[in-house]
């Protein structure tokens, strides 16, 4: 199993996937925050899965794969009904 750090957020910025999320939380800090994101980085600090968690339940979840390149593969988006959207991507991110 690959080593993946978990990090917590207030928010993210942008609508290009993968998501960024910013304004980084210490643990501490969740027992005093109704809503943020729960964010699993791999060795290469790339974002393979993040989670909205909004009262202690996971409201929306991403998982991402990487091409060799970098680049990203495959975003596969749940959102708060449990749909599952898969998008892919070519190795130029297409």
């Amino acid at each position: 199993m690959d080593e993946r750090t978990e990090r917590y957020f207030v928010s993210y910025t942008g609508i290009k996937l993968p998501l960024k999320l910013v304004n980084p939380l210490e643990e501490a800090e969740l027992r005093n925050r109704n809503t943020f994101f729960r964010g699993f980085y791999d060795a290469q600090d790339r974002l393979v899965s993040c989670q909205k968690v909004v009262y202690g339940e996971i409201e929306m979840q991403h998982r991402y794969e990487y091409h060799e390149s970098g680049m990203l593969k495959l975003a596969e988006i749940t959102d708060a009904e449990n749909e599952v959207t898969v998008i892919r991507f070519d190795e130029q991110g297409g």
